[in-house]
């Protein structure tokens, strides 16, 4: 059976959740989820020991803190955080949207324990 071609508005999937920090599922791919963010102030340190995770910034600027480094992206811009590399993220001049891409099922803290579950939108 044939699948149908998938379109996601997403201005209008933004528009129906104010929530930071939580995670919404639009889509899924090959075993990915398509996940839209707004963030706003500062996460957790936190590391992704079997995944790679990528932000694709679509509003605001975003800081990814490193132990080394601190990291700043803007609208247009993506960021690659290799698994296992402890990081922590923030946006610290307002709110960010973003883009996220993991694997199915990943906490979005590297541990269930502490995770802000991904729910579908």
């Amino acid at each position: 059976m044939e699948s149908a071609p998938v379109v996601v508005d997403i201005e209008r999937s933004f528009a129906a959740f104010d929530d930071v920090w939580a995670p919404k599922i639009v889509a899924r791919y090959n075993g990915n989820e398509i996940r839209l963010v707004r963030t706003e102030g500062e996460w957790v340190w936190h590391r992704h020991d079997e995944t790679d995770e990528l932000f694709i910034i679509l509003e605001g600027e975003f800081e990814m803190a490193f132990r080394d480094q601190v990291v700043t992206v803007g609208p247009g811009e993506m960021l690659l955080v290799p698994r296992g590399v402890e990081h922590r993220p923030a946006a610290r001049k307002g709110q960010v949207r973003l883009i996220l891409i993991d694997p199915d099922g990943t906490p979005n803290t590297g541990d269930v324990a502490t995770a802000t579950t991904a729910v579908e939108l």
